[in-house]
């Protein structure tokens, strides 16, 4: 599973330019192979209008737990489906950080894009801080624990980001990558859950990240807002 994640980028024009570009070089990608484009909320619609029938799928980055209501600026997982969303990310570092998301809120996000259908894309990981005091197992173990009570299992993808690698000049070594992601799997009942490994994934270290064992894709960031770049690294080698 590859994951782009265009956080706050591209309208709705630039999306279809990247459709058009990115689209014909996917053409002949395994078909094991699973593309989602988690874009701005402005986007889906008109993306899904336009993906001509192609293995793309489309995902969005929230979903609010209620299913109506008085929530000012969220949304809910029945106008997502409307528009032909798939997968929902969720949990994701800038969300704790920036808008105060707790553990227990990303948990009633995730029952919610379950009830909807939706799959849901939970982001653990932990900082540099946290690293660095070797506290790299005890936060992941609780955030999968508060996150994941009565969430469906059969239904869901984990995404370790290594928040202490994104943006930072430090590098998380395949090797690593694929430790820790273990150690998630090794929390969970359901071992096939797919987890995917996010942080600085590139075109230049995307074939070395899939050949580890543990790892079943990746979450892209600022390496997906390009159609070439991005379709490089779905085609890895």
């Amino acid at each position: 599973m590859i994951v782009a994640n265009w956080k706050m980028y591209k309208t709705q024009a630039e999306s279809l330019e990247f459709l058009q570009a990115f689209i014909p070089q996917v053409k002949t990608t395994a078909p094991e192979r699973e593309i989602v484009l988690c874009a701005p909320f402005t986007a889906l619609g008109i993306m899904f209008k336009n993906l001509n029938g192609s293995q793309v799928r489309l995902g969005a980055q929230n979903v609010h737990w209620a299913d109506t209501g008085a929530y000012t600026g969220e949304i809910a997982g029945s106008m997502l489906v409307e528009i032909g969303v798939n997968y929902v990310m969720l949990g994701h570092c800038e969300c704790r950080q920036w808008l105060c998301e707790t553990d227990e809120i990303v948990n009633l996000r995730l029952k919610a894009a379950q009830r909807h259908g939706l799959t849901p894309i939970l982001c653990v990981g932990e900082t540099k801080k946290q690293r660095d005091a070797g506290e790299t197992e005890k936060v992941l173990i609780n955030q999968l624990r508060q996150a994941l009570v009565d969430v469906d299992r059969s239904n869901l993808v984990i995404a370790y980001e290594a928040i202490w690698a994104i943006g930072t000049g430090h590098t998380c070594e395949p090797s690593q990558a694929n430790q820790v992601i273990g150690l998630i799997r090794e929390q969970l009942d359901n071992k096939d859950i797919p987890i995917l490994y996010g942080g600085s994934v590139k075109t230049n270290n995307i074939d070395e990240i899939m050949t580890q064992s543990e790892i079943d894709g990746v979450m892209v960031g600022g390496a997906s807002l390009d159609p070439i770049n991005f379709a490089r690294i779905v085609n890895y080698k």
